[in-house]
């Protein structure tokens, strides 16, 4: 086995010891659940009764004798996100795979989903990162009722898969396998669906040319190809070891993604205590297994949303993680990946190229994964290098690829693309944030302009479509932080300002909202913590300020006298946000007002037991 790299070591023990009261409280909780499961045995008749009362035939039958583990199924399943969509049949498939396994599955309960390519710019948009705290507490509810030994969880978007884990790992004690649906086939390039969206934004082509754009690039069942939240979601998932191998980017509707759903059911039933290879969620999940989840993130440039997300995923098992750990690690863990928005290749073309199993088996190489961590599969990350195959109509396992299909979109670690990861902690005078650097050019990524200061996105376009940002300059859009409006995705700005970054101004983005997977070109330093409505010292920033942003130093700073900086007021906002009502958003105000900081992982669900006041 390769010892592990220094940084890797460093970084985990940490981790290990930072997280010390939190991780034994929460493994003292999960492991003393586990003692009363089965639980249903220990339902009253009347309990038990209403638990099974909604089934017919062999389920039912199952259920009652209190004999065979029963498998409870979360799904994020519905019409309008073409990737949760093939998850309608899923049940079925796990329930007759179930009862082959000698054991049961009963469909527990659906998790709310929604759709940021949907929602993008509209209000909607407001309430998509709460959306992951609602799923984190529906998934809960769901499995609430003490009726199941494991636990399949059916997601794949943006916030769909952190809520079902946050929600699962309450449930620590529980055996749990994510079951993914995969990629829609490839359709219009990325690159150039991303043109017309540029030439609708200066007015060269009308709305049915884009709407055709669209549609091409978006055309039918499975995740959108690019790599955003939701792919980089189900890699996330392979190298933390909550998938079955090689399950993340096999295409839905297929003969292998089908034996595939029906393999997660067995395998669950192998993990639960009645069949002697306990292996419950919460042990899965542990400070290796976030660590290995950042590499990764790096290594293949994925989402800037799992700055967020994988906070408060590991915080929910009791790990504290904070964006130190992240920068520290991407100056060792070099950039293996090209998709798009970091390169032309869709995920198709990586999962060809060779996919999880060449960049888990490459990573473990380079001493820059931790390979000795439970897994759904079995002790051991040795289990991600291999793939998935049907051999005579059998699903079997074989050895992934040693090498590399087409080095223009995956590459060893030995001849990188770049020799460190593609995020950056950036500081300074305004805070702490992050940007994502492996898209941004290397002319692009340092930026000294005049600070024009927005309130919103709306306001942004409002000046470009007036020809007001032909000029260099620096963007602070502000107010857009979780307690100020949920902190939706602002990604209105991205052909905006990609415009203007072509027609040769020096341009960049510095805001508290979001931005997440699809951040490309141009340099933006997002979630800004603490927000400005939190008083952070983004809310000091006055138009014409100078701006500087070093991507390479990871210096966000303004050219200021440090005593006149400290004297200067946070500006609260000048307008009424306009966030308290319609679209369901004053059921969020709650949310709102509980959010922690962006670093924290924006969560409304506070200290972690046994977390220091």
């Amino acid at each position: 086995m390769v010892s592990p790299h220094s940084h890797l070591k460093k970084v985990t023990q940490r981790v290990i010891e930072r997280s010390k009261p939190t991780r034994a409280a929460y493994l003292a909780r999960i492991d003393g659940a586990q003692g009363h499961f089965p639980a249903r045995g220990a339902l009253s008749c009347a309990n038990l009764a209403h638990g099974f009362a909604g089934l017919e035939g062999q389920e039912k039958i199952a259920i009652k004798a209190v004999r065979e583990p029963n498998i409870g199924i979360v799904s994020s399943y519905n019409e309008m996100l073409s990737a949760h969509a093939p998850f309608k049949n899923y049940p079925d498939i796990i329930k007759h795979a179930a009862r082959e396994a000698g054991g049961v599955a009963q469909f527990a309960g659906g998790v709310p989903a929604m759709c940021d390519g949907v929602t993008q710019g509209n209000a909607g948009m407001e309430l998509s990162l709460f959306s992951r705290e609602v799923i984190a507490m529906s998934t809960a509810v769901a499995l609430t009722h003490n009726m199941f030994d494991a636990a399949l969880c059916l997601g794949i978007c943006d916030k769909i898969v952190p809520g079902l884990l946050i929600g699962a790992l309450q449930f620590g004690h529980l055996p749990t396998i994510f079951v993914p649906a995969g990629p829609m086939t490839s359709g219009l390039t990325n690159d150039d669906k991303a043109k017309v969206r540029q030439q609708f934004a200066t007015g060269a082509c009308d709305r049915d040319a884009l709407l055709e754009a669209e549609a091409a690039a978006y055309h039918g069942h499975g995740t959108c190809t690019f790599y955003g939240t939701a792919n980089s979601n189900q890699m996330l998932m392979e190298v933390m070891g909550l998938h079955l191998p090689g399950s993340a980017f096999i295409h839905p509707h297929t003969p292998l993604r089908d034996a595939l759903t029906a393999e997660a059911a067995k395998r669950v039933l192998a993990l639960t205590v009645e069949r002697g290879h306990y292996t419950p969620v919460g042990h899965v999940v542990d400070e290796k297994a976030i660590v290995n989840g950042i590499v990764a993130l790096l290594a293949t440039g994925g989402s800037t949303n799992h700055t967020l997300h994988l906070v408060a995923i590991a915080r929910a098992a009791g790990i504290v993680i904070d964006w130190n750990d992240f920068d520290e690690l991407s100056q060792a863990v070099p950039l293996t990946a090209r998709i798009y928005p970091n390169g032309k290749a869709d995920v198709n073309h990586f999962h060809a190229a060779g996919g999880v199993a060449y960049l888990v088996r490459d990573l473990l190489e380079a001493g820059l994964l931790h390979e000795d961590v439970k897994t759904v599969a079995g002790e051991g990350l040795k289990h991600y290098t291999r793939e998935p195959k049907l051999i005579d109509g059998k699903l079997q396992w074989v050895d992934g690829s040693h090498t590399s299909h087409d080095t223009k979109v995956l590459r060893s670690h030995k001849e990188p693309f770049a020799p460190d990861g593609g995020l950056r902690l950036m500081q300074g005078k305004l805070g702490r944030g992050v940007i994502k650097i492996s898209a941004v050019a290397q002319e692009h990524r340092h930026v000294k302009a005049p600070a024009i200061v927005f309130e919103s996105q709306e306001e942004v376009q409002e000046a470009f479509d007036n020809g007001e940002l032909k000029r260099d300059f620096v963007a602070i859009v502000r107010f857009q932080g979780a307690r100020a409006n949920g902190m939706p995705e602002l990604h209105r700005l991205t052909p905006l300002l990609g415009v203007l970054q072509d027609q040769g101004f020096h341009v960049a983005l510095v805001t508290d909202g979001r931005m997440s997977g699809a951040s490309g070109k141009v340099p933006a330093v997002i979630h800004i913590s603490p927000e400005a409505l939190l008083h952070g010292p983004i809310g000091k920033v006055r138009t014409g300020d100078t701006i500087v942003i070093d991507a390479n130093k990871g210096v966000l700073d303004v050219e200021m006298d440090e005593k006149q900086w400290a004297a200067r007021e946070v500006e609260q906002p000048k307008h009424q946000a306009g966030n308290e009502v319609g679209f369901g958003r004053e059921l969020f105000g709650v949310f709102r007002s509980a959010a922690m900081p962006a670093e924290l992982g924006a969560s409304v669900f506070g200290p972690m037991v046994g977390e220091a006041s």
